[in-house]
């Protein structure tokens, strides 16, 4: 294929992978799910599963293998944007009064996953061999299960919160503060998962790897953070170069986590956590417009090349039973923890349970990760296909299972006696 054909399909693909990842998640808000559901749904829809099976032709000559490195050159731009984004709006200090509920729920909500995942890839290997995986699992791939199941989403979890009301309610600040220690704790192991399976950086030992990406950690947090202080503080930079200057560091540092055998990924959130804030300790509006509305223009190309590893004409009788089974363990782990270690932390049984609920969706942070381990060879690409749709099932049941849990709540309490006080349901 030659460079302007090329050109032309890859700019016909993007035409239709905009219009339908953004039409997706049109339609998914107006039936009560997050606007990303609907997006990886249109990514799928796009791959080989779908469109490759009802229209080849079609599929063919839309998404030939020549335009694939322009897909994922796009699909690893918008994920560093938008990680470094998360990165710059992480700050544990929300943790405030609940503190300590909110880390036991988090550390909690983490460890159960992890040892159910982990276990369970110890005990059904057969069943994950059958799946394409080796009968002999390596230890990063043992523990990359138990992260699968560990995952929780803070956009998505942030966005349920608010469109149901629960900003300020204890369980949505619960949830919200024990999903973002959740999210560093699962980040951390996810890195060793990847620096022992061998990564990009073959060249050089596990061991040697984590001492470089810990040097590398070290130097950012300490050099990087003072440079960028004086630059956003003490200098009068237009808004456009500096976030060209922001993007390129957040670029150089995943360019570096992945040399290093990690991913983008990475690279992306240290220096997101690294940027300092405002002098009173606020988010610079400036900034985090704009890297909001590039990375949600540019995602649908990651949810596109997450599609095209979905095969779901792989997925034999053993792959159904496993999803069931996966998806099952995933939304049980996850609200059975939670609940109980809200419940723990002093909350009473209606916001146990809406904690542990907000906990169980995976949405994108569950994708990106998944992708990670398909690229380290952690994963084959029929169990990849079942955790994908995993992930989409625990998205797609949090907010029904939220709403129906809500009533639940507010029957009871509305049949209990009142002593003095009314207490109000959750609004919607």
């Amino acid at each position: 294929m030659s460079a302007d054909a090329m050109i032309t399909h890859f700019v016909g693909a993007a035409a239709l992978i905009l219009v339908a990842a953004h039409a997706g998640g049109w339609l998914a808000r107006r039936l009560g799910q997050p606007y990303i559901v609907g997006q990886l749904s249109a990514g799928i829809a796009l791959g080989p599963s779908l469109l490759g099976s009802v229209a080849p032709d079609a599929y063919a000559s839309l998404f030939p293998a020549a335009i694939g490195p322009a897909l994922t050159g796009f699909a690893q731009f918008s994920l560093v944007v938008f990680l470094f984004a998360v990165g710059y709006e992480l700050d544990l200090k929300v943790l405030g009064d609940r503190a300590r509920t909110s880390v036991t729920v988090a550390l909690v909500s983490f460890a159960v996953p992890m040892a159910v995942g982990s276990g369970c890839a110890l005990l059904f290997r057969d069943a994950l061999h059958a799946l394409g995986m080796p009968r002999d699992l390596s230890p990063a791939m043992v523990v990359f299960a138990g992260v699968a199941l560990s995952i929780t989403a803070v956009p998505v979890l942030t966005a349920i919160v608010r469109e149901n009301g629960l900003s300020r309610s204890v369980p949505g600040v619960v949830a919200v503060s024990a999903a973002g220690v959740l999210d560093a704790v699962c980040w951390t192991v996810l890195a060793g998962a990847l620096l022992d399976s061998g990564g990009g950086g073959e060249a050089l030992g596990w061991p040697w790897r984590a001492v470089l990406a810990a040097g590398f950690v070290t130097v950012t947090a300490c050099a990087a953070r003072p440079v960028l202080r004086r630059l956003l503080w003490r200098t009068r930079l237009e808004p456009s170069l500096r976030m060209a200057l922001l993007i390129g560091f957040a670029l150089a540092s995943a360019w570096v986590t992945h040399s290093l055998g990690l991913h983008v990924i990475f690279g992306a959130l240290l220096a997101g956590v690294v940027v300092p804030r405002e002098a009173d300790g606020t988010l610079d509006p400036d900034l985090l417009r704009p890297l909001h509305d590039v990375s949600s223009l540019l995602l649908p190309f990651f949810f596109v090349v997450s599609g095209q590893s979905v095969a779901l004409n792989s997925m034999t009788g053993t792959g159904w039973a496993v999803l069931l089974v996966v998806t099952v363990l995933a939304v049980a782990t996850k609200v059975g923890s939670g609940t109980v270690a809200a419940r723990l932390g002093g909350l009473d049984r209606h916001d146990a349970r809406t904690v542990g609920l907000l906990l169980s969706a995976r949405g994108l942070t569950e994708l990106i990760a998944l992708n990670a381990g398909l690229d380290a060879g952690l994963l084959s690409t029929p169990l990849y296909t079942v955790l994908v749709f995993m992930a989409l099932t625990t998205t797609l049941l949090t907010q029904p299972l939220l709403l129906l849990t809500g009533r639940l709540a507010a029957r009871e309490r509305a049949a209990a006696p009142v002593h003095g006080t009314t207490v109000k349901p959750y609004a919607r």
